[in-house]
């Protein structure tokens, strides 16, 4: 108990709930649910758990029943789609079952470290900010596991700054923590993977100036189960260019 001493007070007064978008992660999701787990009941945060099964063709749903029962002390919750739909439509569902102030994505693999959202809810609240993301290339000692997602992720990030007029280093970080009301307001669209430059557009237009702190990066290989295509940087793009210019 005695971590929760480094956090503001702010942090007992807010609450946070984590979506966790899953497919076919049966091998890797009970450590993830535990590794949040652990990390946000060690800092004092009240949270929410809310995972998606996004129609997995393996054993992810049952393990993830198990986790959220075995480790998840508060509010826990496990939702299944129907169908496989996108990490898109899983997070919109879970957004419709979200009580807490803020928001926060977490995928159901290892690339992440769930400490870093703990030091991103701290600065968030400190900072008294809306939307806030956690940078993987501000951290100079993480590495990369393929040079094309290295430098697509950057050419997403330079084409946000230019359409956008922000000062980003990783516009698709899984890790995006939002003020509730405001990812509610977005009418969100999005099925799969442009999920990320959607939000950013939308958030963007606003009028937010989108903050990031640096965080900690593990990558995966494709044989241990990355799912992201170079494809899926072009719609980025696509993404980020209609929602500027769209009315």
């Amino acid at each position: 108990m005695e971590n929760r001493r480094e956090f503001p007070a702010e942090m007992e007064k807010h609450t946070l709930s984590v979506v966790m978008p899953a497919y076919n992660e049966g091998k890797t999701i009970e450590q993830v649910v535990r590794r949040v787990a652990e990390a946000l009941e060690n800092s004092g945060i009240d949270y929410q758990m809310i995972i998606v099964d996004d129609g997995s063709k393996d054993d992810t749903l049952e393990i993830a029943r198990t986790a959220i029962e075995a480790f998840v002390k508060s509010d826990g919750k496990v939702v299944p789609m129907p169908k496989n739909s996108g990490k898109g439509a899983a997070i919109r569902m879970g957004l419709q079952y979200v009580t807490g102030d803020y928001v926060v994505i977490q995928d159901a693999d290892l690339e992440y470290d769930p400490e870093d959202i703990v030091l991103m809810f701290k600065y968030l609240l400190q900072e008294n900010l809306d939307v806030l993301y956690g940078s993987r290339f501000m951290k100079k000692e993480n590495k990369h596991s393929y040079q094309r997602f290295y430098w697509g992720g950057r050419l997403v990030t330079l084409v946000t700054n230019l359409l956008f007029f922000q000062r980003l280093t990783d516009e698709p970080t899984c890790y995006k923590m939002l003020k509730t009301d405001l990812i509610n307001s977005l009418d969100l669209k999005c099925e799969g993977f442009e999920f990320c430059p959607e939000v950013t557009a939308k958030v963007a237009k606003r009028g937010y100036k989108i903050k990031e702190i640096p965080i900690r990066y593990y990558p995966r290989s494709i044989e241990e189960g990355k799912k992201i295509k170079w494809m899926d940087g072009v719609e980025a793009i696509w993404t980020l260019l209609r929602y500027r210019f769209k009315n």
